[in-house]
């Protein structure tokens, strides 16, 4: 979130007695403004998000001056049964359930169970990195900040897309063979994978598996009575939202899996009313419940998740004046205008969330949607945020639609149908003989075993551990396919490059928007 302060007259008037009359009604008003924040102008920002991003339905939740401002649903959780959203609907928060793992973490060092600083091979001891070094050295920590020296999205396809089957320890043992890309600990690059590894640190040294240890430890203290640790925990209540992705311009449901294999990174199902006591809670260092009384975990602790431990690029656009950038355990960490700001986004197969904090300002900003792209998000957080801080005159609605037009440009420069053509172009079909000559069983050393086998004349592609990797492969060029998955809601077509001694071939995303999780890039087969 970016945010811009407002000026504080009573130290201007401290600072110069002589202030004149006009000045002082400039700013008696300007700090009546930032009352202004009312149920009304939110609805009014949202329902324009709405219209102008084509979302169904979205989940709104604020916190002003430490109080609930606003727990309030809009637009449709199901198009298909037109059924209404609420302050109780539940949307997935994506990677924003990385906050309730470092969370459940923070109790157990409370308790004196672990330490943020302790080798992780003290207690996952079959835990192994590429380096040996790195395997020695590396703390839960370093699990949680994202200095791993790994690429972006790293190990992302041991659980994504949601029906592979893979399991915890394929996930520890695959560890050892993703390659740095970077010096350990030198530079920041986002990877799911270990907050996957995290929910298992949790239930070694709990004795309660990640799902449970949370729901006991965090949601029924806060009386988070809806929200729920998986798909799988809460997917028989009706009031859910169905999950929408935009394919060849329309909106299409998404298929949910049972899957909980990602659960530590990305898992939770919460709603605009449940949020509002999370946010709370982490607004009050911790405590809750009753003239907060009650202490989830330690200030300490929580100074340790909100402390930079990584530092990232920052931007200074729109007259923020941010100054630094961070990852601390669970949550990014900025600067705006003086201000700390404690924030996280989270994206899933057809649904988005953000979770803003501003702990000197006692305010907090949730938005849930349910469909894909996060413009509509990050317009609305951008506009509450200005009424919160008075900033005028900026229409962010405005300016985040000009930003998604100028990317679908620059998409549709690239080819985003190029797939498409490929499929319906003939001169570019492989032969018989061609067909011939790659087909056979290939295997990854983390990934496993894939097929490519003919059928009616065609060439496919089929990963025996994640189903959703099925697809018809079409010569592109010389010794490169693209492979084309039948679940187009993935839309991840990769590229597959031949190796010139034919026996074997590595991978790559086809188009530049497709997500990091598919890490195509970090795979070589070996045909067996």
């Amino acid at each position: 979130m970016r945010f811009f302060s407002t000026l504080d007259s009573k130290y201007l008037l401290m600072k110069n007695k002589r202030i004149s009359l006009s000045l002082l009604i400039i700013l008696s008003v300007f700090v009546a403004d930032a009352q202004s924040l009312t149920v009304r102008s939110v609805d009014s920002i949202v329902n324009k998000a709405l219209v102008t991003f084509n979302v169904p339905g979205i989940a709104v939740s604020i916190i002003s001056d430490g109080k609930v401002l606003l727990n309030k649903g809009y637009g449709l959780s199901s198009i298909e049964k037109q059924k209404k959203v609420d302050e109780n609907t539940l949307f997935g928060i994506a990677s924003n359930s990385k906050a309730f793992t470092t969370a459940a973490l923070a109790i157990l060092v409370d308790e004196g169970k672990l330490k943020w600083d302790d080798k992780l091979v003290k207690y996952i001891p079959e835990f192994k990195m590429y380096d040996p070094y790195v395997t020695r050295e590396f703390t839960i920590a370093d699990m949680l900040s994202h200095r791993s020296g790994l690429g972006v999205g790293a190990g992302d396809l041991l659980h994504n897309p949601d029906s592979t089957d893979f399991k915890i320890k394929d996930v520890i043992y695959s560890l050892r063979w993703l390659k740095p890309e970077a010096s350990f600990r030198s530079r920041y690059a986002y990877d799911n994978i270990f907050y996957l590894v995290a929910a298992e640190l949790v239930r070694r040294v709990s004795g309660e598996s990640w799902g449970d240890f949370v729901h006991k430890h965090i949601m029924l203290p806060l009386q988070m009575d809806g929200s729920g640790t998986s798909y799988v925990r809460v997917k028989s209540n009706p009031n859910i939202i169905d999950g929408y992705e935009e394919v060849n311009g329309r909106l299409t449901k998404i298929v949910r899996d049972d899957s909980e294999q990602d659960n530590g990174a990305g898992g939770i199902y919460s709603s605009a009313n449940d949020m509002s006591k999370w946010m709370l809670m982490q607004l009050n260092n911790g405590s809750y419940g009753q003239d907060l009384k009650q202490q989830l975990f330690s200030v300490k602790a929580q100074d340790a998740m909100w402390t930079p431990q990584i530092f990232l690029p920052v931007s200074k656009n729109d007259g923020y004046d941010s100054h630094f950038g961070a990852y601390g355990f669970g949550w990014f960490l900025h600067d705006a205008r003086g201000y700390k700001i404690v924030s996280h986004t989270g994206q899933d197969d057809g649904m988005i969330s953000e979770v803003d904090l501003i702990p000197e300002l006692h305010a907090g900003i949730t938005v849930l949607s349910n469909r894909d792209g996060g413009a509509a998000v990050r317009a609305i957080i951008d506009q509450v945020s200005d009424y919160l801080l008075n900033v005028n005159g900026i229409d962010r609605i405005a300016r985040w639609k000009a930003k998604v037009d100028k990317q679908a440009h620059l998409s549709d420069t690239v080819g985003r149908s190029l797939p498409d053509k490929f499929l319906h172009s003939t001169p570019f079909k492989p032969d018989s003989r061609e067909i011939g000559n790659v087909i056979g069983t290939y295997k990854d050393s983390w990934f496993g075993i894939v097929t490519l086998y003919k059928n009616n004349g065609k060439l496919y592609f089929r990963s025996k551990r994640s189903s959703q990797l099925h697809g018809e492969m079409v010569r592109y060029k010389a010794n490169t396919y693209l492979v084309k998955w039948d679940n187009r809601n993935l839309e991840a077509d990769a590229f597959v490059y031949f190796k010139k001694d034919g026996k074997g071939f590595t991978m790559a995303r086809a188009l530049p928007e497709t997500s990091f999780a598919y890490d195509f890039q970090d795979l070589n087969f070996q045909k067996l």
